[in-house]
This record gives C-alpha cells, structure tokens and sequence, in this order.
C-alpha cells in the first residue's frame, strides 16, 4: 500500500499536524530509498526486522542520535501498525522492537528574575515590534503555550469579556487558557498599534508588514532577548514553556491543572516539569518538617 494513504489517515483521521505529517513522511522516503539501495526493492510493505536492523545500524553509524533514530522507527512502527489495521500484513515486523536507549534532558528553566528583567527591558519602548515582542514573551510565560499555538492564535481567539484566549493543539485540540490582567492590558495596547499595520491577516501576531508571524522569527525574538539577562546554552520558547509550567508546579500548582493549560494528553508528559521543582519542595520541606534542620 503505498506511503500517500498512510500520510492522509494521519492527516484526516488521526488530525496529526502538516508539520508531523511531513516528518513521517521523510522518516518513511529514507527508508523506502535505503531499501532501494540496499535490498533492490523500494517496496517496504513486506521488509522483515533483519532489513530494519541493518537500517538502524546504517543510522548508527552515520552519528545521528538514538534520540532521532528512535523517532524515525516510531514512524516505522506506526506505518506497519497502519497496514496491520488495514489488513496488508498480519505480523508487524517491528512487533519485537525495543527503542534504543537515549539519555534524559534536563531542560534549565528561566528564573523568574530573568524573565522579569527581559519584560523590564522593553517596558518602555512604544515602537510596534517592541509592544508585539513584550507581548509574545508574557503571552508564553503566563499560559505555557507552544510556538506553533501562539503564531495560529486569530485576533477572534481572544475574549476579553471571559478573560480567556483560545488555542488550537496538537491534533486540533482546543482549549481554553485564562488570561492574566497584565497580559490583557499589553493585548489591548498591541491590538492598538496593530490596528495601524496594512494587514489582511486574521492572526493576532503580525510582521510589521502585515505577513503573518513565522517560526523562526518567534524563536529569534526569544533567543535575543533571553541573551541579553541569561547565560543558558538553550533559549527558546520550549524553555519559556517550561518555565511556566515548573513555576506553577513550585508555587504548589496541582499536577492535572497544569497538564490541562498545556494541553498535554496524558499526565506523563507533564511530569517531565516536577524534577525540576524538587529544589523547591526540598526547600519547603526543610522550612516545613519538625525534624529537619532548619538551621
């Protein structure tokens, strides 16, 4: 069967985004070519295990991370589930696959002084880019959502009458993230001066020639602010994300509250935030705990 009605049953029915549509589909062509070269057949439907091994080992060698290895297989591995559902094959040949192992992250969050500091920074400056850049750090910070979130927010999204603004996420989830005062007050004075740009974009976030917001601009305006009060390797609105989300979780938030504003489908997502706040329950318990020393 080929990969075009596998890539449109993730699309239509599972509602993936173009942007992972697209990634399973690069992840399955690299496949399908080094069958090719390897094998003489472009045909993957009926490969066996010891063909994918030898493409692992090939992946391997060429010093690509387990990390991204695995991801290429999860891709494989969905396909051959796809065919076993729509009965091509009736044994998956990844069926005894184990992922290879991959080292754990530790993504550092923002302090809470840095992202005040970067929000210091620009409290002053009236010009369109500096309101919309303001605006976009706060917008990440206060509701934790992820850039591809914030670039599609339409004007339409946001409710000032219920203090909400509506996000669309992965696999068109919406939901509804609640609005701060201090963030409401910079949406109004950038709809202000927004409403000044030619622009026939329906989205909230607009270049200052009216196009629509792109990823690697929003990822620029984070990493050139975060620059100038953060010496962290990584600065990126993921780590503004995260930083949202270990900031609650360390002022006691409950765990499934933060899962919902993320949006994340299950709670092992969001635990991935709770090692970060272990400095701070330890703090607590210290100051808390009748045998622990306080001194």
């Amino acid at each position: 069967m080929p990969i075009k009605f596998f890539l449109n049953y993730l699309a239509l029915e599972k509602k993936y985004s173009q942007h992972t549509v697209i990634a399973y589909q690069n992840d399955l062509n690299t496949f399908q070519e080094f069958c090719e070269n390897e094998f003489g057949t472009d045909n993957i439907v009926n490969v066996n295990y010891a063909q994918i091994r030898n493409w692992i080992i090939s992946l391997v060698n060429s010093n690509i991370s387990n990390r991204s290895i695995n991801r290429k297989l999860s891709a494989l591995k969905s396909y051959y589930k796809f065919l076993q559902k729509t009965k091509q094959i009736e044994i998956s040949p990844m069926v005894k696959h184990q992922a290879l192992k991959v080292s754990k992250k530790i993504q550092i969050p923002f302090s809470e002084n840095e992202i005040k500091n970067v929000l210091n920074s620009s409290e002053n400056n009236t010009d369109f880019e500096s309101i919309r850049n303001k605006l976009i750090v706060e917008l990440f910070y206060s509701t934790g959502i992820r850039r591809a979130e914030l670039i599609n927010i339409k004007i339409a999204d946001v409710n000032f009458v219920n203090e909400t603004v509506k996000v669309l996420g992965k696999r068109n989830k919406e939901r509804y993230i609640p609005l701060i005062k201090t963030v409401q007050i910079s949406l109004k004075k950038y709809l202000d001066i927004r409403a000044q740009i030619v622009s026939n974009e329906s989205c909230l976030f607009i270049t200052k020639k009216g196009k629509k917001l792109y990823d690697t601009l929003v990822y620029r305006i984070i990493n050139n602010y975060f620059s100038c009060v953060s010496s962290k390797v990584k600065k990126s609105p993921h780590i503004l994300r995260h930083s949202f989300a270990t900031h609650l979780l360390n002022e006691g938030a409950d765990l499934n509250s933060v899962k919902e504003l993320l949006g994340h489908s299950s709670l092992a997502s969001t635990q991935v935030y709770t090692h970060s706040s272990l400095g701070k329950l330890k703090e607590i318990y210290n100051q808390a705990h009748p045998r622990s020393n306080k001194n």
